[in-house]
């Protein structure tokens, strides 16, 4: 099969759909790979890398589109509306929740859109989701340790504090895998930690992982004020896989955070958390509302590309490489990929994408 893997255009987005050593291996399989000149650049990856891969360096995205298999990283950006060709495959993250314009576009293209986020194991983990989850999890605090130095509009607050000053609060909400890791790096960072989630399972699982360091509180809109009013940093990290997620700090609550604090919502690639915040991006990452700086940049892994585009291929390969194999076929030889189907022939599939958009469906 010919693959086409073209240069991210989303603001600032550096990571790449496949590194040299997956293209390698499709090569080795019989594919071909057209890869745009200047795609793996920004993630340490030089058109020379490919070329010894067996790609084919092309000088235009109209010559990768025009291909069986497109692979990439972030949803087709508007530019790249017009270059889906009906029959196509395109596999990348979609969170077609949050964008109805891009759903609409992928339908009338009649392209088959395969996302990252819904392909699925029977044990309901999300394995191409999880590793971009993890890095944007850490890089969350990450983030918000910065934001909230006085330069960058914060209160000044060290997080880990110092002998004789307590240290910052970080409250998250969510404790799957983003919160998780969220936590994980504000606890190293000797930060007051608590988590909230309504799944008292979980709660129980992070007890194990994280003891007496983090405070992990079942999620109600009382405990939620009662916690968000006293964040230094605030991390959303609520997922309901293929649907928006669900509000649960509205404005009202914004308002009554301290002034210099600092919200991330990671769920911002799917609507939200926080009624205040909005996509943002790489360029221009914040804005304040309340007070409050508020960070929503939906494509945060895009920042450590080197790192994020290799954890990328170590999940995804396996499934390009049955794409590529199969065709469309390979939606009924592995499950996790089919649950992965969002859209197919014009027709809206996926169930939790549907229940965002009824009239769409047909």
């Amino acid at each position: 099969m010919e693959i086409g893997v073209p240069k991210e255009i989303k603001d600032q987005e550096f990571r790449v759909g496949l590194s040299p050593n997956s293209v390698r291996s499709l090569n080795d399989a019989g594919h071909t790979v057209f890869v745009e000149t200047q795609a793996g650049v920004g993630a340490g990856f030089a058109d020379e890398a490919y070329e010894l891969a067996g790609a084919k360096v092309v000088s235009t995205a109209k010559e990768v589109w025009s291909r069986e298999l497109v692979v990439k990283v972030k949803e087709p950006l508007p530019p790249e509306y017009p270059l889906m060709q009906s029959g196509q495959l395109i596999f990348t993250y979609l969170h077609l929740a949050a964008a109805r314009g891009l759903t609409e576009q992928l339908m009338s293209a009649g392209v088959t859109a395969i996302a990252y986020e819904t392909v699925e194991l029977p044990n309901r983990s999300l394995p191409l989701l999880t590793p971009m989850s993890i890095i944007a999890g850490r890089l969350s605090v990450q983030f918000g340790a910065r934001y909230l130095e006085r330069q960058q509009g914060g209160r000044g607050i060290l997080l880990g504090g110092i002998p004789g000053v307590k240290p910052g609060k970080v409250v998250v909400l969510g404790g799957g895998v983003v919160g998780t890791e969220a936590a994980r790096i504000a606890v190293g960072m000797g930060a007051q930690v608590q988590i909230f989630d309504v799944n008292v399972e979980r709660l129980s699982y992070l007890e194990t992982l994280f003891g007496s360091r983090v405070e992990l509180l079942y999620s109600n809109p009382a405990q939620i004020e009662a916690a968000v009013v006293e964040a230094d940093l605030l991390i959303g990290a609520v997922l309901v896989p293929g649907r928006r997620a669900p509000i649960l700090v509205p404005e009202s609550l914004v308002e009554k955070m301290r002034t210099g604090s600092v919200i991330v919502d990671v769920a911002v690639d799917q609507g939200g958390c926080v009624e205040t915040l909005h996509p943002t991006s790489h360029t221009t990452p914040t804005y304040v509302v309340s007070g409050v700086v508020h960070y929503g940049v939906p494509n945060m892994p895009g920042a450590v590309p080197w790192t994020a585009t290799q954890a990328l291929n170590n999940s995804t390969f396996p499934y390009v490489l049955k794409l590529a194999t199969h065709g469309l076929k390979a939606l009924e030889l592995d499950e996790a990929i089919a649950k992965g189907l969002n859209i197919k022939g014009g027709q809206l599939l996926h169930p939790a994408v549907q229940q965002v958009f009824p009239d769409l469906v047909k």
